[in-house]
């Protein structure tokens, strides 16, 4: 099955470089391009791609407010989006995650983590680049901006553990590996998890683990 993949940023240079990686690869496709977050989300609603690659800095609409139109909680039938951009500051990545973002990148990052970043959206999983992930974590010593909802029932402490690796941005494979468990294991415990946080995917999870303060 080829993942169908829509690209928006505001520089030719860049969408041209992002198509030849994503078309490079034979389960990956590039359907449309936009310079602007407006256009964007026009052909995003439109074509319905698997998956979204969204600039910051766009004009017309920037890609925060194109990702909660698309992604974000109130969307009846939410599409993926990956923040791929230059700017790694601290609101926008919060800003992008709680939009509904499904992960969120730096454009330094490379072609495999870019190629990697979309697989893990298509199969509804989320990467977060790793000096991202690492910046954040640090951040956890300083006072909570907003405290983070109880869930609607207690975690386990094995959920808890899945919690804590998913936040520190480890993939479903590597939970099993570390914890000891079974890949099947660990996708109920996370299902449980969102569940009870009334979360829609592990971005969401690990964002209310940041908050929680349960990724220190």
């Amino acid at each position: 099955m080829t993942i169908r993949v829509l690209i928006a940023d505001d520089q030719q240079m860049v969408r041209t470089g992002f198509r030849m990686i994503i078309d490079s690869q034979p389960d990956l496709e590039v359907v449309g391009e936009a310079a602007d977050g407006a256009e964007a989300v026009e052909l995003a609603r439109r074509l319905r791609p698997d998956v979204c690659l969204f600039d910051i800095r766009m004009p017309k609409m920037d890609g925060l407010a194109a990702t909660r139109l698309l992604a974000g909680p109130d969307v009846a039938e939410p599409l993926r989006v990956v923040i791929v951009t230059t700017f790694d500051m601290d609101e926008y990545v919060y800003g992008a995650l709680r939009g509904g973002a499904a992960g969120f990148l730096l454009k330094d990052s490379g072609p495999a983590l870019l190629v990697e970043a979309v697989r893990a959206a298509a199969n509804g999983e989320a990467l977060v680049s790793p000096s991202i992930t690492v910046r954040l974590l640090e951040n956890l010593a300083k006072p909570p901006v907003a405290a983070a909802s109880p869930p609607g029932e207690p975690l386990t402490e094995r959920e808890l553990d899945v919690v804590r690796l998913v936040a520190r941005g480890r993939t479903n494979e590597e939970i099993a590996a570390e914890l000891f468990v079974s890949l099947s294991t660990v996708k109920t415990h996370l299902g449980s998890v969102q569940r009870k946080l009334s979360a829609r995917n592990r971005v969401e999870v690990a964002a209310w683990a940041w908050e929680s303060g349960l990724a220190r």
